[in-house]
């Protein structure tokens, strides 16, 4: 598997960046994991949009989603350029029927509801869910293709169900928030501390932190997440590749 960071921003993006957004490829499928704000301009550096086979979506706040909009009217765009597309899959939950609704466009793209009770298979991969705690109703993903797994919390407040989920990831994505001094229950997220007590309780191989806040030094995220994990601790940035 090869994971691409599209974009790691909580809340809102930095000037030229974007929010939440991972290109996940193997044997030439791309899964397109979130889709927040700014995530379509950042996506065109790395694969065409029309490259684009599924979208896997978390939850519905709008640094996880806010670009899906501007994704079917680039696709609707191509169409009239006369391109021929096949109909985008977009997988979400159904809990929020409102958004989920939203997700199906003319023959653009077709809303497909999860079951997070059963495995989810999109392509070459395995999607496994864990509820998040957090405000709205959110998923964790496991996403498996051949002897590889990626873990990604989505948006979450601590929870410990996250160290069996993690067992063992080659690559666990995991939302920081929130420094080691702060406090994310009501939030919704997690701190650089937590981080890396789940990284090293659950044995992950690397630890990728994201979701990054817009104040304070990044780097102190790195240094408070290596006093729990021994293990390799890595900032999200643009363009950041993995495997």
């Amino acid at each position: 598997m090869k994971m691409t960071v599209i974009g790691y921003w909580g809340g809102y993006p930095a000037a030229g960046e974007a929010t939440s957004g991972y290109l996940i490829e193997h044997e030439g499928f791309s899964l397109l994991v979130d889709c927040g704000s700014a995530v379509l301009s950042q996506l065109q550096k790395f694969i065409q949009i029309d490259q684009l086979d599924a979208v896997l979506l978390s939850h519905y706040h709008h640094d996880h989603i806010a670009d899906i909009g501007p994704l079917q009217y680039a696709l609707l765009i191509h169409r009239f350029m006369g391109k021929e597309l096949k109909e985008l899959p977009i997988y979400g939950h159904s809990h929020d029927q409102i958004e989920f609704d939203r997700l199906s466009y003319k023959n653009i793209s077709r809303g497909i509801a999860y079951n997070p009770e059963k495995k989810l298979h999109i392509g070459p991969f395995s999607v496994t869910f864990m509820q998040t705690v957090h405000p709205v109703m959110c998923y964790a993903m496991e996403i498996q293709a051949g002897d590889q797994s990626i873990v990604y919390t989505a948006d979450s407040s601590f929870d410990n169900k996250f160290i069996s989920f993690a067992q063992q990831a080659d690559l666990f994505i995991c939302e920081s928030n929130l420094y080691a001094n702060q406090n994310g229950t009501n939030a919704g997220h997690m701190t650089s501390e937590e981080a890396g007590f789940i990284a090293n309780k659950g044995n992950v191989k690397e630890l990728l932190l994201t979701h990054l806040p817009h104040f304070g030094d990044h780097e102190q995220l790195i240094r408070e997440a290596e006093k729990l994990y021994q293990g390799n601790v890595t900032l999200a940035k643009t363009g950041y590749v993995w495997g």
